[in-house]
């Protein structure tokens, strides 16, 4: 392991964001990153998981929570794509990875193989077995995790990943027997939902693990519970880790037996990273004939999840002179920086009455999803990540 690639991230610069405001006064958005945040939540997951846990990658690729989660220890890495294998192989030659995207190029396949020693592989359609299959020859150390698919109950999840990805039961029970017959090792993965609120989610498909295995009548050594554990947002308020820990255990002995149980993993992405990271933005303009204002970050930077899913609204605060300002407040419509009309947040935010130019408003749990899925759209989206003690979440 390179050490001088795992000083990526250094001691905290500042205590928090305003004392970032109040030194740096930064004209572009910023994001605040406390490793102290993550390291205690990857110490939640390894400590309550019964299982191999993993990072969910696509959540937050920055170069600082990768580093800060492979010097913690960590080894196992859910995938999306090789770009992704390529960003943590740079930091943590060693890295395990389990490529989870269901749909991969043979390009992409070869690569993994061969470059990056991946020998987990996600699928969810007979082509994808046969295409691996014809990738990695008479290598029988090779593991398919067939990914499969519950109907989804539309309260469980801020985000429905069964319309994209997972084989139904019946196509399952079939992968699942196709995978043994070439020789390849067997494996199972699901995937609740981002932000799934209620943990029965995973009891159900654990149970839906074992019916499917067991009408294949194969064997599964290990069953990946996928990602989904939520973070804690001002509209959606989870259940504690440690209930979801403890009913995925209980689950899977009561479906699979004691002593004959899978082993376990999970690919947390939000609920690991979320409340590592605030955003801090500095307003352009306040409209003094209106309710407008403008930032200089928005629905093209970090603050896509606005878009998407109301319950994910992250907290906000307003700083001026490197303290947060209280006093009445307002709604006020929030545009970002672009020359685009649809970059307008969906609702008016409650801010103080007595908005300023060149006041900051940070938006805290913007860990996952934020800098993942900024974009330079207008030049705007460079987004250095400045180490600080601690973020505001609430």
């Amino acid at each position: 392991m390179a050490q001088t690639a795992l000083n990526v991230v250094s001691e905290p610069f500042y205590a928090d964001a305003p004392a970032v405001a109040r030194v740096m006064a930064p004209e572009e958005a910023v994001f605040c990153f406390s490793a102290d945040r993550l390291r205690a939540r990857l110490d939640l997951f390894t400590r309550g998981f019964p299982g191999t846990v993993s990072y969910a990658v696509k959540s937050n690729p920055s170069q600082e929570v990768i580093a800060t989660l492979a010097k913690a220890g960590l080894g196992h890495w859910d995938v999306a794509s090789v770009h992704e294998m390529a960003a943590v192989h740079k930091l943590q030659p060693g890295a395990h990875f389990h490529y989870h995207n269901p749909v991969k190029s043979r390009r992409e396949i070869l690569d993994a193989y061969n470059k990056y020693g991946c020998r987990r592989f996600a699928v969810d359609a007979r082509e994808e077995v046969a295409k691996i299959a014809a990738i990695v020859g008479d290598d029988r150390s090779v593991e398919m995790a067939v990914r499969f698919v519950l109907p989804r109950d539309r309260a469980s999840s801020a985000h429905d990943f069964s319309t994209k990805f997972g084989a139904p039961e019946h196509i399952a029970i079939e992968l699942l027997q196709d995978i043994q017959r070439r020789g390849f090792v067997p494996a199972m993965t699901f995937h609740p939902g981002s932000q799934s609120r209620d943990p029965q989610v995973y009891v159900r498909h654990i149970e839906a693990a074992h019916r499917i295995a067991k009408s294949a009548g194969v064997h599964i050594g290990k069953l990946n519970v996928g990602g989904g554990f939520p973070a804690s947002y001002p509209l959606s308020k989870p259940a504690p880790l440690d209930n979801f820990f403890s009913l995925i255990a209980e689950a899977t002995t009561r479906y699979f037996g004691k002593g004959t149980e899978p082993e376990l993993e999970c690919e947390p992405g939000r609920g690991l990273v979320a409340n590592a990271m605030s955003l801090l933005t500095r307003i352009k303009l306040v409209c003094s004939d209106g309710d407008d204002i403008f930032l200089n970050d928005g629905i093209y930077g970090g603050l896509m999840e606005f878009m998407q899913a109301p319950e994910l609204q992250p907290p906000y605060r307003v700083i001026r002179a490197g303290k947060v300002v209280g006093g009445p407040t307002k709604p006020w419509k929030v545009f970002g920086p672009t020359c685009d009309p649809l970059d307008v947040l969906p609702a008016k935010l409650d801010l103080p009455i007595d908005l300023k130019d060149e006041d900051y408003v940070e938006f805290g749990t913007l860990g996952a999803y934020g800098i993942a899925t900024a974009t330079v759209f207008n030049g705007y989206g460079s987004h250095a990540v400045i180490p600080v003690g601690d973020v505001f979440n609430g």
